[in-house]
């Protein structure tokens, strides 16, 4: 019988010579998905390892289990033994490395705070359960410790079903804690009440919720995870959490969160780093036990324990909280060996030398398997730098079965070229490859910056281009030269590379209006300061200021792409690309995108080479409730001008005024069939 040919393969002949590679790893997939479900039938029946694991509320009591293969003995310490070990709290060792303990009713109360004490040959520590998820830091002695969570009620959807709109998907990448405006840790529900209806206004159909697994370091930004099936405490209790992502919901607003399954804290108090004493529980026990970069451990996927835990934790967070998917941190560091550090991805031989840790792999494409087998409707996005073929593929086609990647390679481009480039030297050749130069089997989310172009030691696009002006010259009717450049390039870029997604759209909170300075969260380097561990509203809620020129303009091209059906999907076709004029068009659907990238130049009767017809402007950027000039007449209607030369292809001349540093999107109402 002929051995079927993987889709993948099929779709990228370049991908041929690596094909016994990319077999190998789909069939060791498949091999691991069987041997882990081979007594319980399927990775949904598998993935429940938190229903077996940690602190359970039942009818005759409380149980609770740990897998803690090193320890000698487990005692349950918190405040229903004032701290002390008890006989009545030690847990029994059952097969497996499972230890197990079974309480009366009365012993443990809802809100109780609670650790393990575990013995390991040679020691003895307190540790937070694996399981655990509730984790409560102590104000005073800034110790974490379990808390037994089990409310009288438990939280009532309101909306019971939701499918998120990913046509396109609209993403407002967002941090709870940093989310107000007042200097200070923000919470769930102050997220909820003021933070949500911006994003619903603002036209964005889904949030990335950041830092939500719990963290004993503030200042990681959530990604030196401590515990896994926690959300983090500091932003509020669980209910708080499942009603912000209720009301969101209810909003039609899809709710994504940034999950981190590439490695953990190395704290050991607070973390999984020696749980039961040993080093290798959950991570590797040799020379890859740390990562390099990180100063954190890097999880052994080559374990059908760590396996169980993770596929477990995925499952978790979708049905107890009703996420709607995961951005999966990391993902090139668990791909290779070398994390990808001073790794170059110049050829696919890159991607298939032996250099690819294929555990990883493997469990990268049982939790995509598990997480779309739980809800068809899930969103998975990879951020993932190293360009690996397949990554966005579906599994069945031999891919790891994420819906989206990352398209790292935008910001990056962006920041190069404002940092090293001058105005007249931008090519739009240059610019349309780079924003639409990816697989086509696979779908990116495209994005000018994220959380990562907003930290300390970074820039955003708009300090780049404005910086200590934004201070002094911000005001309405002030005509400084550097400001009006930097808005008008900021609309520009924004606009370009949400006109040419393929799958999504993605922006950090209060970039779309061009935030000023940096991200800082509280450290001993600031004097522990959250004056930069905020967001500034009232900045753009002022008439007197121009962020909100910036905001408006935001929220017209979100709306313009929002009210075209599957936008993302529509074809891209290069109209019109002059490096020397610095002019680009390009066509999706009806609409034309046209920009004029020249600093100094301003085209009267510009012709570009469009589908016959007449054409409406959209949308300017040149408007003044947009900080533009109001040089486009955007009442006039577009004829095309008929060209012989040109008339088998169906183009026509469509004479355009466009000014300097401006961009504008046109309808075509009318096409005239070529004769």
């Amino acid at each position: 019988m002929r051995k079927k040919t993987l889709a993948i393969i099929k779709n990228d002949p370049w991908l041929k010579p690596y094909a016994e590679a990319i077999e190998g790893r789909h069939n060791d997939a498949l091999k691991k998905e069987a041997e882990l479900t081979r007594e319980c039938g399927s990775l949904v029946e598998l993935a429940n390892a938190h229903e077996y694991y940690g602190l359970h509320r039942t009818r005759d009591g409380w149980t609770f289990r740990e897998w803690a293969p090193n320890a000698t003995a487990i005692t349950l310490i918190g405040d229903f033994s004032d701290w002390q070990q008890q006989e009545a709290f030690s847990l029994t060792r059952r097969a497996g490395g499972v230890w197990e303990g079974n309480f009366p009713a009365d012993a443990i109360k809802h809100g109780q705070f609670y650790k393990m004490l575990v013995t390991w040959p040679g020691g003895q520590g307190e540790r937070i359960p694996a399981y655990a998820t509730r984790v409560v830091q102590d104000p005073e002695t800034h110790l974490f410790s379990a808390q037994v969570w089990n409310p009288d009620k438990a939280y009532r959807w309101k909306v019971k079903t939701f499918k998120p709109d990913v046509s396109p998907l609209l993403i407002y990448e967002c941090h709870i804690g940093m989310a107000q405006e007042r200097e200070g840790v923000g919470t769930y529900e102050e997220f909820r009440k003021n933070i949500l209806p911006r994003i619903a206004a603002d036209g964005y159909n889904a949030i990335q919720i950041m830092a939500i697994q719990e963290h004993p370091y503030y200042g990681s930004f959530g990604y030196h995870v401590s515990s896994f099936y926690a959300a983090s405490s500091r932003f509020g209790t669980p209910e708080e959490l499942k009603a912000l992502i209720d009301d969101a919901h209810s909003r039609g607003i899809a709710v994504i969160m940034d999950i981190v399954h590439s490695h953990a804290v190395k704290n050991e108090n607070e973390g999984l780093g020696r749980l039961d004493g040993s080093y290798d529980l959950y991570f590797y026990g040799d020379g890859r036990r740390e990562h390099p970069a990180w100063d954190s451990l890097c999880f052994d996927y080559g374990k059908n324990e760590v396996l169980h835990f993770l596929l477990s934790n995925c499952k978790y967070w979708l049905e107890e909280f009703r996420f709607d998917g995961f951005r999966f941190d990391g993902v090139t560091s668990m791909l290779y060996y070398s994390h990808g550090l001073g790794q170059d991805f110049g050829s696919y031989a890159d991607y298939y030398n032996g250099g690819q840790d294929t555990n990883a792999i493997t469990y990268l494409t049982l939790a995509n398997k598990l997480i779309h087998m739980l809800n068809p409707n899930a969103i998975t996005i990879a951020e993932e730098m190293s360009g690996m073929p397949g990554l966005a593929v579906k599994v069945s086609d031999g891919g790891m079965g994420f819906d989206y990647r990352m398209a790292m390679g935008i910001p990056d481009y962006w920041i190069k070229t404002l940092k090293e480039r001058k105005d007249e030297d931008w090519h739009p050749t240059s610019i349309f490859w780079e924003l639409t130069n990816r697989r086509d089997d696979e779908k990116t989310i495209s994005y000018v910056e994220s959380h990562d172009q907003a930290l300390v030691g970074d820039k955003t696009v708009i300090f780049r281009l404005i910086d200590e002006k934004m201070y002094w010259h911000m005001t309405v009717g002030d005509d400084d030269m550097t400001v009006a450049r930097g808005i008008a390039l900021h609309k520009m870029i924004r606009l370009v590379t949400l006109a040419t997604i393929n799958g999504g759209y993605l922006n950090f909170m209060g970039n779309e209006w061009g935030h000023p300075e940096w991200i800082d969260f509280p450290r001993e380097g600031n004097g522990w300061s959250y004056k930069y561990a905020r967001r500034q509203w009232d900045l753009v809620d002022r008439e007197d200021l121009q962020y909100k020129f910036l905001n408006a303009f935001d929220n017209a091209m979100v709306e313009l792409v929002s009210d075209v059906n599957n936008f993302q999907a529509l074809g891209i076709e290069k109209l019109w690309e002059k490096d020397d004029d610095q002019i680009l068009a390009f066509r999706r659907g009806n609409l034309v995108f046209v920009f004029n990238f020249n600093p100094f130049k301003s085209f009267s009767d510009y012709g570009i080479l469009a589908p016959a017809g007449s054409y409406t402007v959209e949308l300017s950027s040149d408007r003044p409730e947009f900080g533009g000039f109001g040089n486009i007449d955007e009442s006039v209607k577009h004829l095309t001008i008929p060209d012989p030369l040109y008339a088998p292809t169906g183009k026509e001349w469509l004479k355009l005024y466009l000014p300097a540093r401006s961009a504008q999107v046109l309808r075509l109402h009318r096409s005239r069939k070529k004769k």
